[in-house]
């Protein structure tokens, strides 16, 4: 058992854990008036009684479920309500995650702690629960005062660490294990939908901010970057669009990949696909590019969990080959993401109607078993991870700052 406390700004906090960040020994970042401090492995933590990690125990666990089973596992969803009865047997459906948006943060911390509760069906076995919590421009949760990216491009790279480390203090204490909150984009453009939230005007600054956000967030929650492979190249918003760009490979590779390549090497969990085109690279877009999923892993590294942006996105694009949430989802698993999100249009019965249609994919052979099989154990190690390192926030009084 490992205790970690902190003081985030003027908050006091204790919290008993199982792991807190990737690696041995103390991780301490910066939090505004006081200093966030975290102690011990989180992601490589004892996962069961025989000492496996998570990675083996996830293997042992999704060899033992159905195809329906697995497909369900690595479908986040979403339904818009607070009615607790109705969000449990939501979830009772086996879904990997779900994605709090405003429909479901009611006005205290104490009810937002009601709502996350549940979404555990199996408390043995926590689903993934994410927010939108970049602070400022894009913010779910109540009581996120902390700086963000409209004034920390401009700070120095120390203010990003303090505010990430106060903002992944709030989303662990509300009971949240993702945040879907470090946007890697990067543009020097006022007029592009994404310059407001990103955290740099230039490769190198926002890689600098993306790292120590990733930093500071990992040491309590599984951090995620977005949009990838990056929305500052593409002009136009894609809630409404596929926005395109004709960069290169290797002009991409100079640019827009710079955060991301450091927000991977910084540890980031989850790394979430943006509905955007680079045609030069693929004329598909990204989130259902095998791809640009292929150079995710191979030229970047990364080996944590892949996640679309919202599909229902895809939908609100107009365009007819992107119509149907179903379909996409297929396409973008057979592509390499382990985890598809669905909100927009999403009803009680989406997620089911998606978990359906990859379990008939696998079945007619267009989806691989052994790609769902790869995806539901990503998502099931982050969803161990995350339980191990799970804590239980209370104040206190006592804690003094370290260092």
């Amino acid at each position: 058992m490992v205790i970690a406390s902190a003081v985030i700004m003027g908050l006091s906090l204790s919290a008993s854990a199982h792991g807190a960040v990737v690696g041995e020994g103390v991780s301490t970042r910066g939090a505004a008036s006081g200093q966030l401090t975290a102690v011990g492995p989180r992601s490589d933590a004892p996962a069961d009684e025989a000492g496996l990690g998570p990675q083996h125990r996830a293997a042992a666990l999704v060899e033992q479920m159905s195809i329906e089973e697995q497909t369900a596992s690595i479908v986040m969803g979403h339904i818009p309500t607070t009615d607790t009865a109705a969000l449990r047997q939501y979830m009772a459906q086996g879904l990997g995650g779900f994605i709090l948006m405003g429909a479901n943060i009611p006005g205290d911390g104490a009810a937002l702690t009601t709502i996350t509760d549940a979404l555990t069906v199996d408390p043995e076995l926590p689903p993934l629960v994410a927010v939108d919590q970049e602070g400022g421009i894009v913010s779910r949760l109540p009581g996120d005062t902390y700086a963000a990216s409209t004034t920390l491009k401009t700070s120095p790279v120390a203010e990003t660490s303090a505010a990430f480390s106060a903002r992944a203090a709030l989303v662990a204490d509300a009971g949240i294990s993702v945040d879907f909150g470090t946007v890697a984009d990067v543009t020097a453009d006022p007029g592009s939908f994404i310059f407001g939230r990103a955290l740099g005007t230039d490769p190198q600054s926002a890689a600098d901010r993306v790292a120590a956000a990733t930093t500071a967030q990992e040491a309590l929650i599984a951090s995620t970057l977005k949009h990838f492979p990056g929305h500052g190249a593409a002009p136009g918003d894609s809630h409404h669009a596929i926005p395109g760009t004709a960069k290169t490979l290797e002009e991409w590779r100079e640019s827009d990949a710079v955060p991301f390549v450091a927000g991977v090497d910084a540890g980031a969990s989850v790394l979430m696909f943006g509905h955007l085109a680079y045609t030069a690279v693929d004329p598909a877009p990204a989130s259902l590019s095998a791809r640009w999923h292929e150079i995710a892993r191979e030229e970047l590294g990364f080996d944590g969990v892949i996640v679309t942006d919202d599909l229902g996105m895809l939908q609100s694009s107009g365009i007819p080959e992107y119509a149907d949430p179903v379909a996409n989802a297929v396409t973008a698993v057979s592509a390499g993401t382990d985890l598809v999100l669905m909100i927009a249009g999403s009803t009680a019965e989406t997620a089911g109607q998606i978990t359906a249609g990859l379990s008939a994919a696998v079945d007619a052979g267009t989806l691989p078993e052994d790609r769902l099989a790869e995806a539901a154990t990503r998502v099931m190690t982050l969803r161990l991870q995350s339980t191990a390192a799970s804590a239980e926030w209370a104040l206190c009084p006592d804690c003094e700052p370290a260092g």
